[in-house]
């Protein structure tokens, strides 16, 4: 796969890598600020009783209200700001009436543009108290998430991002599922490269500086295998076990990597 700098092509996918400049970076920051301030309002908001289509309310309206659009809000057909997977709902989980229940976990997952530049950033919310093997697979999935930015540095690999979250998850006892990835992204939603959340050293794409992409391992209880429901977006583990995600959008510097969406109040850890 090549590289290309951003500044010349055109915008959209390309087959090529991007690489970006200072003005990239400081679109990607502005972006993912706005993300994880968006993200950051739902942690009070979610609680028992809370109905998944108020969340998407609630996104929506910070999003238009901050001169920002929701980039999954009538992308390729969906009619959504935002999605929220509820329990075994794997990602893409379409918000509707469903109510949420203590002891639920739930994952919002929120793409805001701002000046053309698409933040990208999803986290946990567990619903009143939760039961201790939800609290696990939510610290495990932070953790790996985590483990595998921190693989990312000029020089490594896709293959050192999959290796480092499927070796820390896999001896936990839980899955990472195969069928969805993160993805290279900045003013365009889903660019190359396509990051996979399993792999073995040294394999895949090199990482060189200025390349844009999201880091989003989803990480199941039981088997990581997955199905689409008829809606043709909602994807669920098909053993019904829980699943849960974490996601932010990197930047790959000269020395290492840049979080663009880490929450100004540190709200996007486990609690």
């Amino acid at each position: 796969m090549s590289y290309v700098e951003a500044s010349e092509t055109p915008l959209r996918k390309t087959g090529q890598i991007k690489l970006h400049g200072p003005s990239g970076f400081a679109g990607m920051r502005n972006a993912g600020a706005l993300t994880a301030r968006c993200l950051d309002e739902l942690a009070d908001f979610v609680k028992p009783g809370v109905l998944t289509s108020q969340i998407d309310d609630l996104v929506r309206e910070f999003a238009f209200s901050h001169g920002a659009y929701p980039a999954t809000l009538m992308y390729r057909g969906y009619r959504y700001s935002t999605c929220t997977s509820v329990n075994h709902v794997v990602c893409h989980g379409m918000p509707g009436d469903r109510v949420l229940r203590e002891g639920d976990i739930v994952n919002v997952d929120v793409t805001l543009i701002v000046d053309g530049w698409y933040g990208d950033s999803s986290r946990m919310y567990p619903v009143g108290p939760i039961a201790r093997k939800a609290e696990r697979l939510i610290d495990i999935t932070y953790e790996a998430m985590m483990r595998g930015i921190a693989a990312v540095k000029p020089g490594a690999t896709t293959g050192d991002i999959g290796h480092a979250i499927q070796s820390f998850v896999e001896p936990q006892g839980m899955s990472v599922v195969r069928d969805f990835c993160g993805h290279g992204l900045g003013r365009i939603f889903h660019d190359e490269p396509n990051i996979i959340h399993v792999g073995r050293p040294g394999d895949g794409v090199r990482l060189r500086p200025g390349m844009f992409f999201t880091i989003e391992p989803m990480i199941n209880l039981g088997k990581p295998h997955v199905k689409i429901l008829s809606d043709g977006w909602t994807a669920v583990t098909r053993d019904r076990s829980l699943s849960a995600q974490f996601e932010h959008s990197v930047g790959v510097t000269q020395t290492g990597v840049e979080i663009f969406t880490l929450s100004p109040r540190q709200l996007d850890k486990p609690t």
